[in-house]
């Protein structure tokens, strides 16, 4: 998958180096290992974190350049701030009020964004959910398999790309996209696959192509 290649691209970067692994916390400096988790303790500034297998934590009000791990999930705090968070298999999840200044993604994970987190770049994975609530992306979206969800005074630019998938595909049900009450969509919402796209009456979104959207009425569409 297209989408894929720089995700196979930095895995293999970071897989080549052979550091020893235990979980650590880091303070000042940064760190790249194989085996275990970095933790970068709240309030603290770090250089980039990397590991292959293992999370990185980036707590309340911490920073850290760049946060990258292959097997692991990359978790920013509330107000946390980092440059890019890129995992292979993994969740990324932003808390209240965290930043990334450029750009995000996962190959299998879920995106998960909080009240008032922001991504200044894009937010892109393969396969996973899509969730943000009252947060800004002003890069886009793009997914291929994943499911998205948009709620709350939520702000995308750069719309949404649902691709469609290469080579053999095991999803056995359509992608559900939903912008719901409050939200805006700026930009093109293009769908190169099927999906199942519900707008509330209250949503603001650009041109849709690929897809029929199905209007609803309250906090929630229709099951």
């Amino acid at each position: 998958m297209r989408m894929a290649n720089g995700y196979r691209i930095m895995a293999a970067m970071v897989a080549s180096l052979a550091l020893s692994g235990c979980d650590i916390s880091v303070d000042g400096e940064g760190s790249t290992k194989v085996n275990g988790s970095v933790h970068i303790p709240a309030g603290k500034t770090a250089d980039e974190a990397r590991t292959v297998n293992g999370s990185i934590h980036v707590d309340d009000n911490a920073a850290v350049t760049s946060a990258a791990t292959v097997n692991g999930s990359i978790r920013l705090g509330e107000h946390a701030t980092a440059i890019s968070a890129k995992t292979v298999n993994g969740t990324i999840s932003l808390g209240a009020g965290a930043h990334i200044s450029d750009s995000a993604g996962s190959v299998n994970g879920d995106l998960t964004l909080a009240s008032g987190a922001e991504i200044a770049g894009h937010l892109t994975n393969v396969n996973g959910r899509i969730q943000m609530t009252g947060a800004h992306i002003a890069g886009g979206i793009k997914t291929v398999n994943g499911s998205i969800s948009i709620m709350g005074a939520s702000h995308v630019e750069g719309g949404i790309m649902v691709d469609k998938p290469s080579g053999i595909s095991f999803m056995s049900e359509d992608p559900v996209i939903v912008i719901g009450p409050g939200s805006v969509v700026q930009g093109e919402l293009r769908f190169e696959r099927k999906v199942k796209l519900y707008v509330s009456d209250k949503a603001t979104i650009g041109t849709v192509i690929g897809a029929t959207p199905v209007p609803f009425s309250g906090e929630n569409p229709p099951n």
